[in-house]
């Protein structure tokens, strides 16, 4: 079912041409730039999860049913109502924190969200992240805003993306503010999904140290050059069927870091489509059983890098 670098072939999956759709809504994309190259892949990338329609020669046999795991249980759609509450950490950001009980020392995650913001699943993974023992935030990068559709979600993705050194100073900023909470241990991890997978990336090459990074199918680099600027481990978890992020992007990346001396753990599952962990729920059956082995993986990174009173 899982692959380290070489996908398997096993589930059939049919993917709604993206382009049709584009052309339908009144998009016009002119791809003879790097930026428009970029700029569609983030669209792209963005609207995988919803234009998936897939069918399966073969179903996973998930044994994990009665799990009490409450990040598990968040991602399948099964979360509660949020119960942090809103920090602003930096400037116009509102970024929501979530406290573990008890008095520490607790090690601390950076949340980076997806194209639409700081949402409610967001919200209740960074909950779910607390109840594990963590102080958790996450972090917002488009100062308070939310995006409903996919024209609010790519322009707010645009904003944010026109000023990258104003991305690293609001993460640098929610860094701060955990290192120097009473209860911190001092150790630092980040994680994030698709368009925040591809920024904790690049916190990680030029944020202030953190200890930890873990990214879910974001844009991703080759360049030992560049890579080798990371000081600490890097967990990625990635999606056999994803087009827009294929496994010899991801192969390639994986050399990277290894020709650069970045201690990894990156890992292919087979037959999911991007955007299958953080919303289990959308194909529970092909979903579930690799969303909880990419949840031990990131469980026992967490605990590798920054430790957990738990």
């Amino acid at each position: 079912m899982f692959a380290n670098s070489d996908l398997q072939k096993g589930a059939f999956t049919r993917v709604v041409p993206l382009l049709d759709w584009l052309e339908f809504a009144g998009w016009t994309l002119k791809l003879n730039n790097r930026t428009s190259l970029f700029n569609f892949f983030l669209l792209v990338c963005a609207l995988v999860p919803w234009f998936v329609v897939a069918t399966h020669a073969s179903e996973p046999n998930s044994n994990d049913e009665g799990s009490s795991s409450t990040v598990l249980q968040t991602i399948q759609g099964e979360g509660g109502e949020p119960t942090g509450k809103v920090l602003e950490y930096y400037k116009n950001a509102k970024g929501y924190l979530a406290e573990p009980s008890g008095e520490g020392p607790f090690g601390s995650i950076i949340l980076i969200h997806e194209w639409n913001g700081v949402v409610e699943r967001i919200k209740q993974v960074t909950d779910a992240l607390a109840n594990e023992g963590y102080v958790a935030l996450a972090a917002d990068l488009y100062s308070g805003k939310t995006g409903s559709n996919a024209q609010e979600n790519i322009a707010l993705m645009r904003e944010a993306r026109a000023n990258p050194d104003e991305i690293i100073e609001n993460l640098n900023a929610a860094a701060k503010f955990l290192r120097e909470r009473s209860d911190s241990n001092g150790q630092i991890a980040t994680v994030g999904w698709c368009f925040g997978g591809g920024v904790a990336l690049s916190f990680a090459i030029g944020g202030e140290h953190h200890d930890g990074t873990a990214i879910f199918y974001g844009q991703l680099l080759d360049d030992p050059d560049e890579l080798a600027k990371i000081e600490h481990e890097m967990l990625g978890t990635f999606a056999g069927q994803d087009r827009m992020i294929p496994v010899e992007q991801v192969n390639s990346f994986a050399q990277a870091l290894k020709s650069a001396g970045v201690s990894n753990d990156i890992h292919v599952y087979d037959h999911v489509q991007h955007g299958f962990w953080l919303y289990v729920e959308r194909d529970p059956e092909v979903n579930r059983e690799p969303a909880k082995h990419a949840w031990d993986r990131l469980s026992n990174f967490f605990k590798r890098v920054i430790g957990s009173d738990e």
